[in-house]
């Protein structure tokens, strides 16, 4: 199990190159994968996001890679032509301001977009090679990270199971307790209503009635199920996210059923305990994977 939240950062400095990789993710229920690369690399982004996600199925991540080199294999080239075209018009705005064109400055006409221009080449491999172990450690960082934080997530979420396990195991314990009241309470109605004249055959069908319309017995098989469920995919699925949501909607489900059907202060309030362990495995399902 690993959490969707984590974070790594890595920065050296390979063959007179710095390079700088980051990693930031947060919940997300798909993976959305933001990369901020130097324009120059938008070549590699394709490899990089089949890195990530070849590792990662869900997180909102920004991924940062910047790169600057120390030293520069760049040509510069100058256009005459276009620096002299720039120097006689600014000579004629100097003679009309009365300025003599002495005192224009070199750096003016050479600021001057176009006069000189900067060739860069950019080798991808020879690039790439230099970023690939930054980014495999940042990444290696991010994951375990991820991991680090799962373990965390996944004691928490076993610990909230076993409380409702044990709601589960108490609803089972009460069920006959409960039919034994409503049995108790039909037959003192009737015998309060009919004094001798009640009739046993329908007390009995009155009873067997309302065992049918208020007896919990299929809510906590359903309920024992789908916990059982829930344990298997938190203890087996690396990436059991939206499961545990759909688990957690199936036991909330009984847990509702069992409460509208419950005339004990006991059962009742178990079923507000089981309510509050389930709504936190909800909310800590929101950071797993």
């Amino acid at each position: 199990m690993n959490s969707m939240t984590s974070y790594g950062f890595v920065e050296t400095v390979s063959e007179n190159t710095q390079i700088s990789v980051e990693f930031k993710s947060v919940n997300s229920r798909f993976l959305d994968l933001s990369v901020y690369l130097p324009p120059f690399l938008n070549p590699l982004e394709q490899k990089i996001r089949s890195l990530v996600s070849d590792k990662v199925t869900r997180g909102k991540i920004d991924l940062s890679l910047r790169v600057k080199d120390l030293s520069t294999n760049a040509s510069v080239s100058a256009d005459v032509k276009a620096a002299k075209m720039y120097f006689d018009a600014i000579k004629d705005v100097a003679s009309v301001m009365g300025i003599s064109s002495d005192k224009i400055p070199l750096s003016l006409i050479v600021s001057q977009p176009g006069v000189l221009n900067t060739i860069q080449e950019y080798d991808m491999d020879s690039y790439w090679k230099k970023i690939e172990p930054v980014f495999c450690k940042a990444f290696d960082q991010f994951l375990d990270g991820r991991v680090r934080e799962g373990a965390n997530l996944k004691k928490d979420l076993l610990l909230k199971l076993s409380v409702l396990d044990e709601c589960a195991d108490f609803f089972a314990d009460w069920q006959p307790k409960m039919e034994a009241k409503f049995k108790e309470t039909i037959t003192a109605k009737f015998r309060e209503l009919l004094a001798d004249k009640a009739d046993e055959n329908r007390i009995m069908t009155e009873t067997a009635a309302m065992l049918v319309k208020y007896t919990i017995n299929e809510e906590i098989i359903r309920l024992k199920s789908h916990l059982k469920a829930l344990r298997d995919e938190i203890e087996s699925n690396p990436v059991p996210g939206k499961r545990i949501d759909f688990f957690c909607q199936e036991a909330n489900r009984e847990i509702n059923t069992i409460g509208s059907k419950n005339q004990f202060t006991e059962v009742g309030a178990m079923v507000v305990k089981a309510k509050d362990a389930l709504e936190n495995i909800r909310e800590q399902a929101k950071n797993v994977e």
